[in-house]
Parts: C-alpha cells; structure tokens; sequence
C-alpha cells in the first residue's frame, strides 16, 4: 500500500515519517483482494492555538476502498501515540470491512 504523508504546522522528521510508514502500511495484509492499487492518505498535525495545557497532536488516516473510505482520526499528547491509536482503530475498521465482504 503507498502511503502519503502531509504535514501541518508539524516539522514531518525522518523518524515521524518511518513510525508512519511502518504502522500503516502493513494494513494491507487486513485488506481482501482488490483490484486496484490502494492509497492510505495520512495528515499528522500539531494543535496548539485551542488547548491551554501545552500542546495536542493530531493523526487522521484514509484509505479509499470500494464503496467505502475507511478513516480514523486522533487527538493525543504525543505524535506516536496518536498515530498508534490511528493505526490500531483502522485495523479494527479494515477487518471489520473485511468480514462484510
């Protein structure tokens, strides 16, 4: 699966981007045959002008499937967390998808 990472106020560092890469892009394996080549879109962010108690980061995913975009989005204290939690809720969403197929 290719992976695309954007980064928003976020400086998207060697190791932010290799955390990404290999938590998303071994979901594959969750997904059924498909015949078409599959996209996760990943944006990772930094918020810091809404929060008082220091700063939140921000992970949200999408992977477009047949009929369905398959998404999951986090709000956490720290960038690894969030992408981690991003990666475990969208393995659920992808087994589940899988299930249904």
């Amino acid at each position: 699966m290719k992976v695309t990472i954007k980064a928003t106020n976020l400086e998207l560092t060697p190791e932010i981007k290799e955390a990404i890469e290999e938590k998303i892009a071994p979901l594959d394996k969750f997904i059924p045959n498909i015949n078409m080549p599959l996209e996760a879109v990943v944006e990772v962010a930094r918020e810091t002008h809404h929060h008082k108690k220091g700063e939140i980061y921000y992970a949200e995913a999408n992977i477009r499937m047949p009929g369905k975009i398959i998404r999951s989005e986090a709000r956490e204290k720290n960038i690894y967390k969030a992408i981690n939690t991003v990666k475990d809720e969208l393995q659920l969403l992808l087994k589940k998808y899988k299930k249904d197929k």
